[in-house]
């Protein structure tokens, strides 16, 4: 590794720790945490699990999702339902009010960021479509860190 890829690592990762927080920004007036919006996400995407799969998805304790998942049940964001085979295990579901919990979290960022992709000249914004193929690439099958 040449001391410019070097560089490029290190300034690559501080930008996207950058980005993220901008992006997290948007979320001034949120009804629901971080933690709790990544598991409304993992339902959304993954569809219903039980609260052990959710952990798992998650990287956090089983303790610790059944903390968030009752929360979110208390502000009636998910529903929990008898698992059908297995009696000792529940099944979590996204609610509607979850589902616009999650379209009105992403429409905040994707607002901000278009307004910041308008400030760019259409060069600009060429070199960042091409950079989000990398990136992507660069992650393909990666697990996602722990923590």
């Amino acid at each position: 590794m040449t001391d410019n890829d070097e560089r490029l690592a290190g300034d690559l990762s501080l930008a996207a720790v950058r980005f993220a927080r901008h992006l997290r920004g948007r979320r001034r007036d949120s009804l629901v945490s971080l933690t709790q919006l990544s598991a409304l996400n993992a339902l959304a995407n993954d569809g219903p699990l039980t609260p052990g799969q959710l952990a798992t998805r998650e990287r956090v304790q089983p303790p610790s999702m059944t903390r968030v998942i009752a929360s979110l049940a208390d502000l009636g964001l998910v529903r929990r339902a008898p698992h059908p085979t297995d009696g000792r295990q529940v099944i979590v579901s996204l609610s509607e009010e979850g589902e616009q919990v999650i379209t009105g979290e992403a429409a905040a960022r994707e607002a901000w960021l278009r307004g910041k992709l308008d400030e760019l000249t259409p060069e600009q914004r060429g070199t960042l479509s091409g950079a989000v193929v990398i990136l992507n690439k660069l992650i393909a099958n990666e697990e996602p860190p722990v923590g």
